[in-house]
């Protein structure tokens, strides 16, 4: 096992990977640029290092810098996190090349899977369901020809894509041009790689997404479902698990489908198979994302299953100690993703308490939100025997929750929570299109 791990990422997601590091009595080490200097994770790691200026690309994105870090403070291993490098093949095989181990899966796998275009290919080779599209797509030509065999509305995606970038919907040939060109560009600027393909825009949709662990001897295990239809800008707002749009049937093909997706690729440590799943209950490969990903506390909450400490787990070498047959969902989850609607200074933070409920976040008193970074000002989970009651805990902490002087989304949170469709479960990635919100508590 490690005795020393750095820590390549910030935020909640940084205290998160060392509050698991210290339950294990392994030393951690943060990485902070000058604009996190005063940030919790520096505070609360053993040791910590500035490894450059306040943009990520001077700093949190710089994988030599970091991988220097690693080297001088003696740590054995890096965990990612997610964001940044966590999905970046060349900084994996960099990790290896420098004697360090990636807390992650390997980097021929990570760029296998990043490929949307190619991995969507190796699914369908393995009798995984796709949605109907394309290869890459070389011309605008080649895109209206693909367009009209599909039919409208299509949905052009970059094939290095990640995080909603690099997306559009199409919904008549005459915006296609103009879409493909912007999708290019927004994939070239966003991945380094401009290059795009089709599918068919299904719709309504609901978004699920299968979490799997899977070890270096070759066990894989399937932690059940999460439900992410609820997006604003092809970004999640709200997850919860298990879904209450999955019954034990679809489930068990889901995790099959999952389990197939992850053997195709000889995946190891923690991964996520996402789908789209119809009205009618059929579901389509979408992506694998190759790290944790933000919404895993659910998961663990519903399974027990710490996924941050199976990741190093992994890393290290350790066999996973359950199979599939001993997964079983126990109450309900839900996670609210808390967003700033800009930089500033909170002038008053008070967390939401109680059984069950938990904000996995980097604030405090006194904090100043840098204006570089992602806008995740936390996560808001709670759990319960039942959906119904999850929902009500949700909307009590949510209420309860208090960050006066950084703009952000609490108050929209509190009404998507409190929408008829939510508490029905009768949701799909549609719903904020007809969601009108209150102005966001400032």
């Amino acid at each position: 096992m490690f005795t020393k791990i750095l820590i390549a990422n910030r935020g909640e997601i940084a205290i998160r990977i060392i509050r698991a590091c210290k339950e294990m009595g392994i030393s951690t080490v943060a990485v902070y640029s000058q604009a996190d200097k005063d940030s919790l994770h520096t505070a609360l790691a053993d040791q910590a290092v500035c490894v450059g200026g306040p943009r990520a690309e001077e700093s949190y994105l710089d994988g030599q810098r970091i991988i220097s870090a690693a080297l001088a403070t003696g740590a054995q291993a890096i965990h990612p996190g997610y964001g940044f490098l966590s999905e970046n093949a060349a900084f994996a095989a960099q990790c290896r090349k420098y004697g360090l181990t990636f807390i992650g899966p390997p980097a021929g796998v990570i760029s296998k899977m990043g490929d949307k275009e190619a991995a969507r290919r190796l699914m369908q080779e393995n009798g995984v369901p796709t949605t109907p599209g394309t290869d890459v797509l070389d011309s605008v030509e080649a895109a209206k020809t693909a367009a009209g065999a599909l039919g409208y509305p299509v949905l052009i995606k970059a094939s290095a894509g990640g995080g909603g970038k690099g997306i559009r919907q199409v919904d008549r040939p005459e915006n296609l041009e103009r879409a493909f060109q912007t999708a290019s560009a927004e994939a070239e600027k966003a991945f380094g790689d401009g290059r795009v393909y089709m599918e068919k825009f299904l719709d309504p949709v609901k978004h699920i997404e299968v979490q799997l662990l899977a070890d270096q001897q070759g066990n894989t295990v399937c932690l059940g479902e999460r439900e992410c239809s609820i997006q604003k800008n092809n970004q999640k707002l709200i997850e919860e698990s298990p879904s209450p749009g999955v019954s034990p049937e679809p489930r068990r093909k889901l995790i099959e489908a999952a389990t197939k997706a992850a053997k195709a690729a000889g995946y190891v440590n923690a991964g996520t198979v996402e789908f789209l799943m119809d009205k009618t209950g059929r579901f389509y490969f979408m992506e694998m994302n190759t790290r944790l990903q933000v919404e895993h506390p659910v998961t663990e909450l519903v399974t027990g299953v710490d996924i941050v400490k199976w990741q190093i787990r992994i890393a290290a070498g350790v066999p996973l100690d359950f199979t599939q047959e001993d997964i079983h969902l126990q109450g309900a989850a839900i996670e609210c993703r808390i967003n700033a609607t800009g930089a500033g200074k909170v002038e008053f933070f008070h967390p939401p308490g109680g059984p069950w409920v938990r904000f996995d976040t980097c604030l405090y008193q006194g904090y100043e939100v840098p204006p570089y970074y992602d806008s995740m000002l936390g996560k808001l989970i709670v759990s319960s025997s039942t959906r119904e009651e999850a929902i009500r805990k949700m909307q009590s902490a949510l209420c309860e929750l208090i960050i006066d002087g950084a703009g952000n989304n609490i108050e929209e949170q509190i009404e998507i929570v409190r929408d008829r469709r939510f508490r029905a479960g009768d949701y799909y990635t549609d719903l904020m299109k007809y969601f009108r919100p209150k102005k966001d508590r400032t």
